[in-house]
């Protein structure tokens, strides 16, 4: 079977890998010139910036990978002895991740905490509510706004009285079992001891994996080809690019919903116009250089604060990466900022670090996520409704969870079903 695989991020990579590994011939096309999408690093000023992604669990999916793709020696480990702040009241308070942090935190009252713990006897979640409807409703609405919300909906630059528990945390429920109590589910792991797989990067950053699966399948991998369209060729289609056509048995598209949405219109425009119409968050990833010396891994920044800041990683405690801090702007907060000029944008991220920490800091570099996280609200109604046309897989955020361990396991599950067709 000879699949085309559209789209040579992480998502395109995993999935010309799992093909290739069963059998199949694989044409990847690139629209840039480099592989990883939003997996991209880079060096400034001596600095090791990471623009998409800022670091890995080392799970044994990823253990498994680092080891296939000979990458063991670039690996290391960061710091999981600090803690996670949240700001709260113009004060950087600690993210209760453990139970110690639960009971000495003044992030939430005593009142809040009391209510947290009626948890379990409140309703499953439901399908159709908003994740910041179902925290509130399941621990509170104090322990919903300063601490559940924010560590959820972060990842996505995303409003939680938007996102839908369908679309987003009901997935990751029912993927742990989990069909009524999550404060008890919780308490059975950290009872049982929880195995949290350590933090992990590479010296030359993230994007050398990437790098690593498009060099072993070099004869694949066209870079710098974007494809214009995606047409039905008998039994099979044909991809469509500026250099000519390629005859394939079977499609997969792993390209963002908006470059979808294009690609698949000659195909089926109904879909496409579905596609289309789904919601993304865009985001400003700013990185900063400052002398702030506390651990931690970062910060979330409630709306309620008053900044454009959605959070910030601190890679200098976390990575070791001397001097450097990523700081997001931008999603569902104030989604017109990001197309702000990189000057402007670079000093508001600065601006607000030193008003948060109280110690200065010089922008390094502004990248951007286009189009950025996806929404999960309501327009992805849609999407369950409709169905890609037989012999069209799709492998992509839009689709499923964002992450890269989701991308991986995404990537086989599809490789799987393309080849079961």
């Amino acid at each position: 079977m000879n699949v085309g695989v559209i789209g040579a991020g992480i998502s395109g990579l995993a999935t010309t890998h799992e093909l290739r590994e069963r059998g199949a011939g694989v044409e990847t096309f690139e629209a840039t010139g480099e592989p990883g999408g939003v997996m991209q690093s880079c060096q400034v000023d001596g600095h090791l910036l990471e623009l998409g992604p800022q670091r890995l669990r080392g799970s044994k999916l990823i253990e498994d990978w680092i080891d296939e793709f000979d990458l063991r020696r670039q690996r290391f480990e960061g710091h999981d002895d600090q803690p996670l702040y949240i700001l709260r009241d113009g004060k950087l308070r600690v993210a209760p991740l453990s139970i110690r942090e639960a009971i000495t935190t003044d992030l939430i009252s005593w009142r809040g905490k009391a209510r947290l713990l009626a948890e379990p006897l409140t309703a499953p979640a439901q399908a159709d509510e908003s994740v910041e409807s179902l925290f509130s409703r399941k621990f509170g609405e104090e322990a919903a706004r300063t601490l559940f919300c924010p560590l959820y909906t972060g990842l996505y630059g995303a409003n939680a009285d938007k996102m839908l528990v369908r679309h987003s945390v009901g997935k990751a429920l029912d993927r742990h079992g989990i069909d009524r109590s999550i404060l008890l589910a919780i308490a059975r792991k950290l009872i049982d001891g929880i195995d949290v797989p350590p933090i992990v990067s590479f010296e030359d950053g993230l994007q050398i994996l990437p790098e690593a699966i498009a060099e072993r399948y070099s004869d694949s991998i066209h870079f710098e080809t974007p494809v214009e369209a995606v047409r039905e060729d008998g039994d099979g289609f044909e991809i469509e690019t500026s250099d000519g056509t390629t005859a394939v048995d079977r499609v997969v598209v792993t390209t963002p919903a908006p470059v979808t949405a294009d690609i698949l219109d000659p195909l089926d425009s109904r879909l496409a116009d579905v596609i289309g119409d789904l919601t993304y968050n865009p985001l400003a990833v700013v990185h900063l250089e400052s002398a702030y010396d506390r651990e931690g891994h970062g910060c979330q920044i409630l709306d309620s604060e008053g900044y454009e800041t959605l959070g910030m990683t601190w890679n200098a405690s976390m990575l070791d990466r001397e001097g450097v801090f990523t700081s997001y702007l931008g999603g569902s907060r104030s989604p017109e900022i990001v197309a702000e000029s990189d000057e402007p944008l670079g000093e508001l991220a600065a601006r607000e670090f030193e008003a948060i920490t109280e110690v200065s800091a010089e922008p390094l570099h502004v990248a951007r996520w286009d189009p950025g996280m996806p929404a999960y609200d309501r327009t992805w109604d849609a999407l369950e409704r409709t169905s890609f046309p037989e012999g069209v897989h799709v492998c992509a955020t839009f689709a499923e969870r964002a992450g890269i361990p989701g991308r991986l396991r995404d990537a086989q599950r599809t490789a799987e079903a393309v080849l079961d067709a």
